[in-house]
């Protein structure tokens, strides 16, 4: 099995960007994690991260054509007013998982709703970034049942 994991906007500053809310854990560190865990399931990963909304949705594009099995994606502030990420995961018809390192629901009002989830097979927020291990798991238990 094959899965992208996407991050958009400002993740790339991981580490940096609001430790008491996002961790202490580099980018890098995060990818790394990801991996680890990747490698126990017998899953293959890559990896994309950018802070621009075209180029999130052109590799989204490109799982489809790269023969990806499924996307973890952590659109971050697209989450709540990109329906053309929405649109692209619609688009590939891939089982998507969103993800998000903070509990968006108890932050500031105006990350509450995501306009992404509905295109996404389900949402793990506020699981730091174990989150995104989870949602590899939730990807691999799909595409084993798809095969059974």
């Amino acid at each position: 099995m094959k899965i992208k994991v996407i991050n958009g906007p400002n993740m790339n500053m991981l580490g940096i960007r609001e430790p008491d809310i996002y961790g202490s854990v580099s980018y890098d560190g995060l990818c790394k994690i990801i991996s680890a865990h990747a490698l126990d399931i017998g899953v293959e990963v890559s990896f994309f991260q950018s802070n621009s909304e075209g180029a999130i949705i052109d590799c989204i594009h490109s799982c489809y054509f790269d023969g990806y099995d499924g996307i973890v994606i952590n659109p971050a502030a697209y989450t709540h007013y990109s329906y053309a990420i929405y649109d692209a995961i619609k688009t590939v018809a891939l089982p998507a998982i969103e993800v998000h390192i903070s509990d968006i629901s108890s932050r500031e009002s105006f990350r509450h709703e995501s306009v992404i989830v509905g295109a996404c097979a389900a949402q793990v927020a506020g699981k730091g970034i174990e989150g995104y291990n989870i949602a590899l798991d939730i990807l691999k238990d799909c595409g084993d049942n798809r095969h059974e």
